[in-house]
């Protein structure tokens, strides 16, 4: 009973399968990668229970530079917009978000305003993703986040990076900046299936 126990256990945990009529097998290790979406902030202080809003405090549109290479793969002659805007959960700063939009992927952003939409929620509806990439990390904030989020410089934030493509063609870098004692990150997962 006991080895009958153990050999169970291993069992959940992945370790091994069992084979009627055939024994037991030592089972190949599988990856674990926990899988991130891409929300809408919007979505996420609804989900809070708290009234949302946003607010665009600055949108230009500029070609490509040197110090955008590292955020958004374009050449120097691409044209992209530059967004800076806040989001607000009950009246009381939530997110900064600091935005490049690529042209050549979505021209029609060149005449969206971004005044009743947020980017993010806008190129959601209307621009397909196939693949994105997530980087997290802790900081403290910096003169302009620490402003717009009415925290004090050097507090705790989170950073959320996103950048996007359709196909092979960059979409979009996003950079949400959150106060650290206003947000947290909760992912659920599961073993990956035998077999």
């Amino acid at each position: 009973m006991t080895v009958n126990k153990a050999l169970t256990e291993l069992v959940k945990r992945g370790l091994i399968e069992r084979r009627r009529k055939s024994g037991s097998y030592v089972t190949f290790p599988h990856v674990q990668s926990a899988v991130m979406e891409i929300h809408d902030v919007k979505l996420e202080v609804q989900s809070l229970g708290l009234e949302y809003s946003f607010q665009l405090d600055e949108r230009n549109i500029r070609k490509a530079e040197s110090r955008d290479a590292g955020r958004l793969d374009l050449p120097p002659s691409a044209r992209l917009i530059e967004i800076t805007c806040r989001h607000f959960a009950g009246g009381r700063p939530f997110c900064f978000e600091e935005r490049l939009i690529s042209l050549a992927a979505v021209p029609e952003a060149e005449t969206e305003l971004f005044e009743t939409s947020a980017p993010g929620s806008w190129l959601l509806g209307k621009v397909p993703w196939s693949t994105a990439e997530h980087r997290i990390r802790a900081v403290g904030a910096g003169r302009g986040a620490a402003q717009a989020l009415a925290i004090s410089s050097g507090a705790a934030c989170l950073v959320i990076e996103r950048r996007t493509w359709s196909g092979r063609a960059p979409v979009t870098h996003v950079r949400l900046t959150y106060p650290g004692d206003r947000h947290e990150l909760v992912a659920q997962f599961a073993p990956s299936p035998l077999g």
